[in-house]
């Protein structure tokens, strides 16, 4: 490819609205071209990056044993409606009627898809495990789209799928597609860790999230600082420290003037905070809006992604200071303890309880009465929770379980992400298949997902310097980058560089040549800022010293290379 014929144009400044490094360099580089928020053009240079990552995707799918297929876009609302989803997903699922006036959206994920597939395709358990993928576009209506690439409103996903007999046998498959993925990721030299999940709006039991490690993520990744466990914030779980054993005390009512807070109350009694309990209230986004009180230990945040999955996966909002007060409970001041759960039209009071909160005795809580808090609160006597779960949020510096080591935060971007999702598509739908017994049993699904630009964006976080990208070999736009200094087309260094870049070509390496009538500070500059593995210089100097110069974009230095022995220096170099 000539340069001066490539579509896109590299940029001297940072575009104002680029946020992190990558979204900076991409842009500036002619990777990508902003259309309107989240929503981008790749340009050809992005575009070779794209498809080389997609024939990595392509090679580990298909060594797995997965058949590459094609599932539209455009879904009919039926499909989702059955799984739930076309209401659980909110907003960020795009919904439209056809001229038919048909409920219609766009898929942001294609389980629906493939499960109304399978209702007509698997008939026995001979045909299982089926194992397929695809590399599609989704859609997803994102209310703050930011960073570039690593947050959209539009983009391309490989997402495999795999259906099995059982839970057993999913078990059986899931690790060779977490190496398929590590073997991606190693492919595109990019440094990955391994975190447990959250399954969010997907739904089923386990997930992984392959995460790279980067001040600019959005997601927030606990470490072990032994390094044998990692979690992102939604799942990890931590000690909570030993409850003393100790005789359960009377309640005892004390006064506690202006004090509101927990750090307020502790201070005021002189106990310290893990020996309080506090209130935190929600309403139920569903029809009859329940009221969500929970209970935590004073010094514990509540994690509402727990929450949400120990409700069932229910959506909620805060509640405000006249709905608390509706309910009997004094904001500030609020307990459980005497409150009537039913509230009357079918809208229930549901008390959730965190762990740390039913297993620590006599704790100092609320009274429901302003000014005032009790002594020796205790769980399952004075109160009977509802739900009792693990629905704390992590910090920094927490004890891990069962070990000394404590959680080190970090900030990371989501790359890949393997779901075991159960039968939570497949028995809505009543997905069925006759065993080796002739009786009909519900399969178990596996979802596993990577984004192409997502990915695209966190290789550049990790590989780049001060003048812009250093792409990997595996993945880079181009082999080499030829800068000529011709001075003009014609000339004795014009035609060695036409030479060189015919030959360089005909030896199967894909070339871009900056062919181009700007000054050698320009090219050069551009040459680093689109980052291709190798730049070789053709100039006058260069032919003096007996040869071109050959640099490698991530080494500081050039050697000069005699031109009758540039090929075979390159294949032995890129080997």
């Amino acid at each position: 490819m000539r340069f001066s014929r490539l579509f896109g144009r590299t940029l001297r400044e940072d575009p104002a609205e680029a946020e992190i490094v990558s979204h900076q360099l991409l842009q500036r580089g002619g990777f990508i071209k902003p259309l309107a928020s989240g929503i981008y053009t790749q340009m050809p240079l992005g575009w070779r990056v794209s498809k080389k990552i997609m024939n990595i995707f392509r090679r580990e799918m298909d060594a797995l044993g997965c058949q590459e297929m094609a599932m539209p876009v455009i879904n009919p609302a039926e499909i989702w409606q059955q799984t739930g989803r076309w209401d659980s997903v909110g907003p960020a699922l795009v919904r439209y009627h056809d001229r038919n006036e048909r409920d219609m959206c766009l898929a942001m994920t294609h389980e629906e898809t493939l499960s109304d597939i399978l209702k007509t395709e698997l008939e026995s358990y001979k045909q299982l495990p089926i194992l397929c993928y695809h590399i599609q576009t989704k859609v997803r209506d994102e209310p703050r789209p930011r960073a570039g690439l690593i947050r959209v409103r539009e983009f391309i996903m490989k997402d495999a799928y795999s259906v099995h007999t059982d839970q057993a046998d999913i078990d059986r498959f899931y690790p060779d597609m977490v190496q398929a993925y590590r073997n991606i990721f190693n492919t595109c030299d990019l440094t990955t860790v391994e975190v447990e999940a959250d399954s969010g709006m997907m739904g089923g039991s386990d997930s992984h999230e392959f995460m790279v490690l980067s001040e600019n993520g959005e997601d927030t990744v606990f470490i072990s600082s032994d390094g044998a466990y990692a979690a992102n914030a939604e799942r990890a779980v931590f000690d909570k420290g030993t409850p003393p054993t100790e005789e359960l005390g009377q309640l005892e009512e004390v006064y506690t003037p202006n004090c509101k807070t927990i750090a307020e109350v502790a201070d005021f009694l002189g106990v310290p905070q893990t020996r309080t309990v506090k209130a935190v209230f929600y309403i139920a986004e569903n029809e009859k809006e329940d009221f969500i009180f929970v209970v935590i230990r004073g010094d514990l945040p509540v994690n509402e992604v727990k929450l949400s999955n120990a409700l069932g996966g229910i959506n909620f909002r805060p509640a405000t200071e006249e709905e608390i007060e509706a309910v009997g409970a004094v904001p500030g001041y609020a307990s459980p303890i005497g409150l009537n759960k039913d509230l009357g039209g079918g809208r229930k009071l549901i008390i959730v309880a965190d762990d740390s909160a039913v297993n620590f005795p006599n704790l100092v809580g609320g009274a429901n009465k302003v000014e005032y808090h009790l002594k020796n609160t205790n769980a399952n006597r004075d109160y009977q929770p509802d739900i009792v779960a693990d629905i704390a949020l992590a910090q920094d510096g927490d004890k891990c379980l069962g070990s000394e080591a404590t959680f080190e935060l970090h900030r990371g971007i989501e790359v890949g992400h393997c779901f075991k999702l159960g039968m939570r598509y497949s028995k809505p739908v009543g997905l069925k298949y006759l065993d080796e017994n002739g009786k009909a049993q519900t399969p178990v699904m596996g979802s596993y997902g990577i984004g192409v630009g997502r990915l695209m964006a966190a290789v550049v976080e990790q590989h780049h310097d001060d003048n812009g990208i250093i792409w990997p070999e595996s993945i880079a736009p181009f082999d080499l980058h030829v800068v000529s200094l011709a001075k003009r087309p014609d000339d004795e260094i014009g035609q060695q560089g036409e030479a060189l870049y015919e030959q360089l070509q005909q030896a199967g390496f894909d070339v871009l040549y900056d062919d181009r009538k700007e000054s050698p500070g320009v090219k050069f500059s551009d040459a680093d800022l689109i980052g291709i593995p190798w730049r070789i210089t053709i100039s006058a100097r260069s032919l003096k010293n007996g040869g071109v110069e050959v640099k490698r974009r991530r080494d500081p230095e050039a050697e000069i290379v005699p031109v009758d022995q540039i090929v075979e220096f390159l294949k032995n170099k890129r080997q």
